[in-house]
């Protein structure tokens, strides 16, 4: 019984590391993966390195988005959920 004692702040570390620091990175990860998967032609994204622009093509790993400048050919990990969410929602505020 002393022994469950002993070890059981260490327990008690382990469980609230894994719903503080891994379980909620799991979710992002899934709502990322998620959001990849929704894509389609037509949408208007922008990039973690900030280029905004409308998907042209998809690809199965990539996308080739339309700028004012060209095309570009990039990861489908590239694109920020965060930022496009919030432009799209903007963009339908204003409508």
């Amino acid at each position: 019984m002393e022994d469950i004692v002993q070890f059981l702040p260490y327990i008690l570390m382990i469980g609230v590391f894994y719903f503080l620091m891994i379980r909620p990175q799991q979710k992002r990860a899934k709502a990322e993966k998620e959001f990849e998967s929704q894509l389609k032609v037509g949408d208007k994204i922008i990039t973690k390195s900030g280029i905004h622009g409308k998907i042209s093509e998809l690809g199965e790993k990539t996308i080739v988005i339309e700028t004012m400048s060209g095309k570009l050919k990039m990861e489908r990990s590239a694109i920020s959920m965060e930022m496009s969410a919030k432009m799209n929602e903007v963009a339908v505020v204003k409508k």
